[in-house]
């Protein structure tokens, strides 16, 4: 089958990613008949904006906690804007119709654009990601008890509410802190490519995106058909909240979760780049 036969896909990174989160999975999808885009979220990737302190090393603990983010009015409306944007240039490159992926944080975005859009949707893929019912926020599954174990509040710097985001430092010189983030973020990837990757990372998340409800409604997300590729490592978002995610959005929507496992860390998409790209082959089937 060619691309033109077959959905393609759009892929959302999680939290202080980019674009170049799927590098290694696009050309896999490619060989198997699949077009794909990437997006950079507004304030992400190439869209990043870093505080002044974080460009003077050894970082300045109380100038890098107090300097307001550069980011901190990107809305989650600007991430849908620019998600639903793209959606119409992946339907172009397939038959017309998208999986829509989302890793971590970046499946608030993926959740808001099907509720809007489900016509154009093939199905949607939760990689460890955010996933909620209706009125749920973001904030409230990331401090339940299910993510009490997550590493990631311990890389958090600032005061989300004094600076306006999530603030980490992927380039810290504190050989326990860079250990925690690669244990967060990437357990099962290899110290090259995690060093390598460090630099790519934005380090301000806008805070307001965790305050926004989830939209879902059974008429219009619950008509997509719904997919969540399960972490078992995962330090970042935790199995437990993955599995209450599940359960959660199960019993609120008419439909059920088509529900995948991958034996990985956070990052399948750099540690088994392969095995990611043949259960979203399938789910595009």
């Amino acid at each position: 089958m060619s691309n033109r036969d077959n959905p393609a896909f759009l892929f959302v990174h999680g939290a202080w990613h980019g674009a170049w989160t799927w590098n290694k999975v696009i050309p896999l999808l490619a060989q198997a008949g699949y077009a794909s885009i990437a997006i950079d979220l507004p304030r992400d990737g190439l869209n990043a904006k870093f505080p002044a302190a974080f460009h003077q090393r050894p970082i300045d603990p109380e100038a890098y906690g107090g300097e307001p983010s550069p980011i901190a009015a990107s809305s989650q409306d600007d991430a849908n804007a620019a998600a639903l944007a793209a959606l119409d240039q992946a339907a172009a490159l397939g038959n017309g119709k998208v999986v829509l992926v989302g890793h971590s944080l970046g499946g608030t975005t993926i959740t808001h654009v099907a509720e809007q859009a489900p016509g154009k949707l093939h199905a949607v893929v939760y990689l460890s990601a955010v996933l909620l019912p209706n009125g749920v926020t973001p904030g409230e599954m990331l401090f339940s008890e299910p993510m009490s174990t997550s590493l990631v509040p311990s890389l958090l710097l600032a005061d989300p509410e004094v600076i306006g985001a999530l603030r980490i430092d992927p380039l810290s010189s504190d050989p326990d802190y860079a250990a925690t983030a690669k244990q967060a973020f990437y357990a099962d990837v290899d110290d090259a490519t995690v060093r390598a990757t460090m630099k790519l990372l934005s380090c301000d998340e806008p805070a307001s995106v965790l305050g926004v409800p989830s939209p879902v409604t059974a008429e219009n997300f619950g008509s997509v058909s719904r997919h969540y590729i399960r972490l078992t490592q995962d330090l970042a978002v935790t199995l437990a909240a993955q599995d209450a995610a599940i359960a959660e959005i199960d019993a609120a929507m008419p439909n059920q979760t088509v529900v995948h496992t991958m034996e990985r860390s956070h990052s399948p998409f750099l540690s088994d780049p392969g095995g990611l790209a043949d259960i979203l082959a399938k789910t595009a089937a």
